[in-house]
């Protein structure tokens, strides 16, 4: 199976979160074949409530026309949480890739529910980085996702 190149460059932003010292989740948002913003989770870099990987794509795309998001795919290495798809609702972007959802199970049912094409690829890689980083950080995981435990 060959890996898809917007879910490598998420995998890539993850890294590079993790790198930092943060949650190793990363997401890019794809128009009409190109990355137009790239992001990962910074809420330990910056000291944010709400710069999730979704949204610091969101972020870093800039300020773009309803016409563009609406044919957006976002490519995340996590299922979106209740804020992201939240935003990808907002924005009425169409597709979603996620690159793993057995570490968290975000609002899948929800953006589906919505007509959002949701596509879970269960990808190695994803579900390695947030084991790992769950395992030796379960405080900050449990902090990121709004839980004690």
């Amino acid at each position: 199976m060959e890996n898809d190149p917007f879910m490598d460059a998420a995998i890539a932003e993850a890294q590079l979160g993790l790198n930092e010292g943060g949650i190793p989740i990363g997401s890019v948002l794809v128009y009409r074949g190109e990355i137009i913003g790239r992001g990962h989770n910074r809420r330990v870099q910056q000291g944010s409530s709400v710069l999730h990987g979704e949204m610091d794509a969101l972020e870093n795309a800039g300020r773009q026309p309803a016409t563009v998001y609406r044919e957006c795919t976002i490519y995340t290495t996590l299922s979106p949480c209740s804020m992201c798809s939240g935003a990808i609702l907002l924005y009425r972007i169409p597709k979603v890739v996620i690159g793993e959802n057995e570490t968290f199970m975000g609002d899948e049912e929800l953006l589906r529910s919505r007509g959002v094409e949701t596509t879970v690829l269960k990808e190695p890689r994803c579900i390695e980085l947030m084991r790992n980083f769950i395992q030796k950080h379960p405080n900050l995981w449990f902090e990121d996702i709004g839980t004690t435990t």
